[in-house]
């Protein structure tokens, strides 16, 4: 059932260190989590949502910078679990902005930025996304610099990558385009089913004590969770034998 609602908050997306910008503007219910902000970014932006993430911003309760993460990342106290944690506990038009890092290996950093908070219009299906510039990097593509290098090697036709780099990019890549017609949002709730889904039973089962294992128990949890998965590994590829 979803919950009802009277505002939306309306946020502002933009990559960190690329020139020309790439940002999109969505607005998003006020109930939702830190979980479903995370889907809202991904569609909207364009990312597959194959990595991990994290949101970087002060609790204006305690006035202290806090990590919010998905469950998957929840391995330490550091990071609160982002189904967790409401956006309207966090935003407000004095405390507007946050940090979202996506895929830790190319370290995409996204500024956020609350710019409204406005009435719900009546007969719009939310979350929407109202406005944004040119087409989301590829995944996997090396962060920023891999990024640079891409366009660099798919502007000339010369490049001894050219080929290997268009037949990468599934034959073509526009890195001016966006289209808002484009944009689709998935059911967060359904988005988490499937990321927890990919994970087998048998695994999620093994790493269950490392969710409420204490601190000074970790390494030795770490150990043995190595060891159970290992074992479990060895057991998956020979029943494929």
């Amino acid at each position: 059932m979803k919950k009802k609602y009277k505002q939306v908050y309306q946020f502002k997306i933009a990559l960190k260190g690329i020139k020309p910008p790439i940002w999109r503007r969505i607005q998003v219910p006020e109930t939702y989590t830190f979980w479903d902000l995370h889907v809202a970014i991904q569609d909207a932006m364009g990312w597959i949502d194959y990595h991990l993430h994290e949101f970087e911003l002060v609790n204006p309760s305690t006035g202290l910078t806090v990590n919010i993460g998905s469950p998957n990342e929840d391995f330490g106290e550091e990071v609160l679990p982002d189904g967790e944690q409401k956006i309207a506990d966090y935003f407000s038009m004095e405390n507007r902005t946050a940090d979202y890092v996506y895929d830790f290996g190319d370290s995409w950093e996204h500024k956020i930025q609350l710019e409204k908070i406005l009435p719900r219009e009546k007969g719009v299906q939310y979350p929407i996304c109202i406005k944004g510039k040119r087409a989301c990097p590829p995944e996997d593509c090396g962060g920023i610099w891999g990024y640079e290098e891409l366009l660099e090697i798919i502007r000339n036709p010369e490049h001894e990558e050219h080929e290997e780099m268009l037949e990468w990019l599934g034959g073509a890549f526009d890195p001016e385009h966006f289209d808002v017609e484009e944009v689709s949002f998935a059911d967060p709730d359904k988005r988490r089913k499937m990321a927890w889904g990919r994970v087998p039973s048998s695994l999620r089962q093994i790493f269950a004590p490392f969710h409420t294992a204490k601190t000074s128990d970790i390494p030795e949890t770490l150990s043995e969770i190595g060891l159970r998965v290992c074992m479990e590994l060895l057991n998956m590829k020979r029943s494929l034998l």
